[in-house]
Formats: C-alpha cells, sequence, structure tokens
C-alpha cells in the first residue's frame, strides 16, 4: 500500500480515511498488549502515529501483539472486558476477528473486497452475539440513545449462515441467543462471510436475503448498532 493510498475514504465506515482504519487498528493493538502486560485494563491511549510512517508504524504494533500473544500462550491469564474468560485466548479470538472486519474495511476502500474465511466468520458470528449482544441488556445505559427499550419487544429474528442458525429475541433489558429452532418474524440469510459484517453494520440489507417484519430488522439493527460501539 502506498502512502497516497491512505487518503482514499472507507464505505463501509463513511466517516475514516484509510489512514483513520489503520491507526484505530494499530491502537487497538497496542491497548491489548497493554491489558496482558498489566493484567488491568489499559486506558485506550491514541498516540498519534508518525505522519508519513502509518504503516511502519502499524506494522510494528502488529508484530508486537503478535508476538505478545505467541510468547504468552492462549491459556495464559490476561486481563478481559469479558469476566467468564479471563487468558490470552481470549484476545487471540478478538484480534482475528477485529483484523478480519478492518481489513474488510481497508478493501472496501479500493473496490476489492475479498470474504473472509468461513471457519473464521462463523466463529465471529457467534462472538459478536455471545459476547456483544446476547444476555442482560442495562435499561439506565445512555448507550441507549434514541433507541427504544420497547422496540421489537417479544420479537425472534433468525439469523442464517451456511449450515448454522441462530434465533435472537429481543427484550427490552435482555437478548436472547440461541440454536434451537423456534417460530421467527424475520429472516436473515447469507454466506458466513455477509452476515458476520451484516452484523457489523458494514453490508446492508440488500447484500442478504432478508424477510419478515421490517420493523423488527430495524429493530434489531437498532440494537447491533448499539452492542458494536
Amino acid at each position: 500500500m502506498a502512502q497516497r493510498d491512505l487518503a482514499a475514504d472507507v464505505p463501509t465506515c463513511p466517516d475514516w480515511t484509510v489512514r483513520d482504519a489503520l491507526v484505530h487498528t494499530g491502537h487497538v493493538y497496542l491497548n491489548k498488549v497493554a491489558n496482558m502486560r498489566t493484567m488491568a485494563k489499559a486506558e485506550f491511549a491514541a498516540v498519534p502515529a508518525p505522519a508519513g510512517g502509518e504503516i511502519e508504524w502499524f506494522r510494528a504494533a502488529f508484530d508486537e501483539l503478535v508476538g505478545e500473544l505467541v510468547t504468552r500462550g492462549p491459556d495464559a491469564a490476561a486481563y478481559t472486558w469479558f469476566p467468564p474468560d479471563q487468558t490470552v485466548g481470549f484476545w487471540y479470538r478478538r484480534m482475528a476477528q477485529e483484523t478480519a472486519v478492518h481489513r474488510v474495511d481497508v478493501e472496501s476502500a479500493f473496490g476489492q473486497v475479498t470474504p473472509i474465511a468461513e471457519d473464521l466468520a462463523v466463529d465471529g458470528i457467534d462472538e459478536m452475539l455471545d459476547l456483544f449482544v446476547g444476555g442482560e441488556w442495562d435499561p439506565d445505559s445512555p448507550d441507549w440513545g434514541d433507541v427504544s427499550h420497547d422496540a421489537g419487544a417479544g420479537t425472534t429474528t433468525a439469523v442464517s449462515a451456511g449450515d448454522r442458525a441462530w434465533w435472537i429475541t429481543l427484550q427490552p433489558d435482555r437478548i436472547g441467543v440461541t440454536g434451537e429452532e423456534r417460530p421467527a418474524d424475520a429472516r436473515v440469510t447469507g454466506s458466513p462471510s455477509e452476515v458476520l459484517l451484516w452484523l457489523w453494520g458494514r453490508l446492508g440489507d440488500d447484500a442478504l436475503t432478508v424477510d419478515g417484519d421490517a420493523a423488527v430488522l430495524r429493530a434489531l439493527r437498532d440494537r447491533l448498532t448499539i452492542a458494536g460501539q
């Protein structure tokens, strides 16, 4: 990638250029290295990348992350924001997913998006639905913004990708996610890569097969947007 390419706009994240995507991802890498080294939540220190040297800076941040992961190994203890899993393995998974989605962001700037590998994409769907979306939702959180707690309450959306399927049920104070088939008010179907990118807001409804109640899909989309902040 040439330095001049860093100014290209990123269609999947309209407020970003390629430089923004690159620098953001590098800062994420360094933040996770700090989490592992200090065994505590590290502040996200967005120190400016050197102007004109962003690509080399990013590569160094990537190498530092990989070195930390490999040296420690997946079973080693580490601080994470997910209480049930306080191991380096959590960051193996999370950084693989972070990299996959932001790789698509950068590729979209040049019209050359390649699908995320099926096994990685299915794992990413599981991660998004289990860790980010499913479970209790704090009704007093400021993250709700203008989204109503009651939007879509009691409705279920079936999401299918490859040979896997998930049923997502919205409630004002929680979201249930299950692999057990049940009646659905709306359905979303696509390849694992398409579904993962849809969940993260990188693809619109027109990129997959969607049917059912449009209001139900809008309510789910609003929750996905909150969860992915």
